[in-house]
C-alpha cells in the first residue's frame, strides 16, 4: 500500500458517538484514500464497530494506552505517522470535506521551501446548540482567536504572536518537525500546552500559515458555568506554567493586571470572565 500524504492524530477520550461523527467528516475528505487516522484513546477500550461505522473507507489504527495528556497522546500519535505530513484535531472536530486537501495543497505549496505549520479556520457547529456564552467567546478571541487574525488570512502570522495561534485543535505540519518537537510531557495543565509548544516551533524558526479556507465545526456545547469554570482553570495553571517556562509571560503584571482588575469590574459576560480569571490566579 501506497504511504499516506497525510497522518490524522486524534487523542480521545470516552466521546465513542461524537468521535464517530468525527471520523465520517474524514471518510468523506477528497483525498480520503491518500490519508490515515490515528486515534490515541486514553479512555475506555475502543473497537472499531463504535467509532468506524459502517464504511471501511478510512485507513484506521486505534491505540488504546494508559491515562495521559492530549500531548503525550499526540506524540505517540507522531512517532507512529506514515506520513509525510501530520495533522492534530480534536475528537470534536468535524472536518469540512475539503479541509485535508488544502492543508496539503498549502504544505506543498510554494512556501515548501521554508518550515511551516498551517492553521486552519475553526468554528462552532450550530448542531450542538450555540450559547450566548459560545458567540461571545468567538467573537472577543477568549475561546480561539479568529478575529485577530483575519488580515493574515493565506498569510504567516507576525512571528511575534504565532504562538498564541497554535491551536492544536485544527493544525497540520510536516511530521519531521512534530517529531523533532514533540509536546512537553510534564505538562499537564490545561490550557498552554498549544502556546508551549508553539513557542519552541516559532524559537527554531517555524512559521505559522493561517489557512481560513480549510474550515471546521467545533461539536463542543459550554455554557457560562463551564466557561467561568474553565477561565479559573486557566488561572491556576497560568501561575503553575509559567514557573515552568518564563518565558511565557502568562500572569499579567503592572498595566495589565490594572486592566483585568477594571474588567472585573464590569458586569455582562467581560466581567465575569475577568473575575473568574483572577480568582484563579490568586489561588
Amino acid at each position: 500500500m501506497e504511504a499516506p500524504i497525510l497522518s490524522v492524530i486524534i487523542p480521545a477520550h470516552n466521546h465513542p458517538e461524537i468521535l464517530r461523527k468525527t471520523l465520517e467528516h474524514l471518510e468523506r475528505q477528497t483525498i480520503a484514500d491518500q490519508i490515515e487516522v490515528i486515534i490515541v484513546n486514553d479512555g475506555e477500550k475502543l473497537t472499531l464497530r463504535q467509532t468506524q461505522g459502517k464504511s471501511e473507507k478510512l485507513d484506521l489504527r486505534i491505540l488504546d494506552v494508559p491515562p495521559c495528556h492530549q500531548g503525550t497522546a499526540r506524540n505517540i500519535g507522531a512517532k507512529l505517522a506514515h506520513g509525510k505530513y501530520v495533522m492534530f484535531i480534536g475528537d470534536d472536530i468535524f472536518l469540512a470535506p475539503d479541509a485535508c486537501e488544502k492543508h496539503v495543497h498549502s504544505l506543498d505549496s510554494r512556501f515548501s521551501d521554508l518550515r511551516f505549520a498551517v492553521l486552519g479556520f475553526t468554528t462552532w457547529d450550530p448542531a450542538c446548540g450555540i450559547t450566548p456564552t459560545m458567540r461571545w467567546l468567538e467573537r472577543t478571541g477568549w475561546q480561539f482567536g479568529y478575529p485577530m487574525i483575519k488580515r493574515h488570512a493565506h498569510h504567516f502570522l507576525p512571528s511575534r504572536v504565532q504562538h498564541r495561534f497554535t491551536y492544536t485543535s485544527h493544525i497540520s505540519l510536516p511530521t519531521k518537525i512534530a517529531r523533532k518537537f514533540p509536546f512537553r510531557e510534564y505538562v499537564t495543565l490545561y490550557g498552554w500546552e498549544d502556546i508551549e509548544w508553539g513557542l519552541r516551533l516559532k524559537n527554531a524558526g517555524v512559521k505559522l500559515l493561517y489557512e481560513p479556507g480549510a474550515t471546521a465545526l467545533h461539536h463542543h456545547h459550554i455554557t457560562l458555568k463551564d466557561s467561568l469554570k474553565r477561565m479559573e482553570t486557566l488561572g491556576r495553571s497560568a501561575v503553575v506554567m509559567e514557573r515552568l517556562v518564563p518565558e511565557l509571560k502568562l500572569v499579567p503584571r503592572g498595566w495589565k493586571k490594572r486592566k483585568y482588575r477594571i474588567a472585573a469590574m464590569l458586569p455582562g459576560m467581560r466581567g465575569a470572565h475577568a473575575r473568574s480569571f483572577l480568582q484563579g490566579l490568586a489561588a
